[in-house]
């Protein structure tokens, strides 16, 4: 699974604003911020303020700021607010669903469950929480160590290095 770009740039943009809390920011601060084209920027940013989350004035001296409390908005809420599918098999739609194994099937359970999980995270970090210094996460939470990069399992790993027969085998 991976997020789209506009969910990416959507946290970056929230976080870039809860970040200065007392600060109109600029879209064209973002743009240059984070390498991103005004206009994308731009779209996002019109949504984020149709859905309450965002103030934006226009002219001189205006810009954008956080109207909700950074400690109210959870990161899953975002992302579930940002994505358009999370249909991570087939099966998860109905009305579409032409795989034969789905009567006897479990991975579509298997994918429900994970994804539950996933957003059981992103549900337990706020915004706030994700511009707080590293050395002190919010409420004394560490971030789970199944953030880190998944590695296969040994059994699908390549060797390391081709390690030359011994003479005696």
């Amino acid at each position: 699974m991976r997020l789209a770009e506009y969910t990416d740039y959507t946290l970056r943009v929230l976080m870039y604003c809860a970040a200065r809390p007392h600060q109109m920011v600029t879209i064209s601060e973002l743009a240059e911020q984070h390498g991103v084209s005004r206009n994308h920027l731009m779209k996002i940013v019109t949504d984020l303020g149709r859905q309450g989350v965002l103030e934006t004035t226009r002219g001189r001296g205006g810009g954008l700021r956080l109207l909700k409390d950074p400690a109210q908005l959870r990161i899953g809420d975002v992302v579930r607010a940002s994505e358009t599918d999370f249909r991570l098999v087939e099966c998860f739609d109905p009305g579409s669903n032409q795989c034969t194994l789905s009567p006897t099937c479990r991975l579509k359970g298997l994918f429900n469950a994970a994804l539950g999980a996933y957003f059981k995270e992103l549900d337990g970090m706020t915004l706030a929480d994700m511009v707080e210094p590293a050395a002190a996460p919010a409420k004394g939470r560490a971030l789970s160590p199944g953030l880190a990069p998944v590695v296969a399992p040994r059994s699908l790993r390549k060797p390391a290095s081709k390690a030359k027969p011994s003479p005696t085998a």
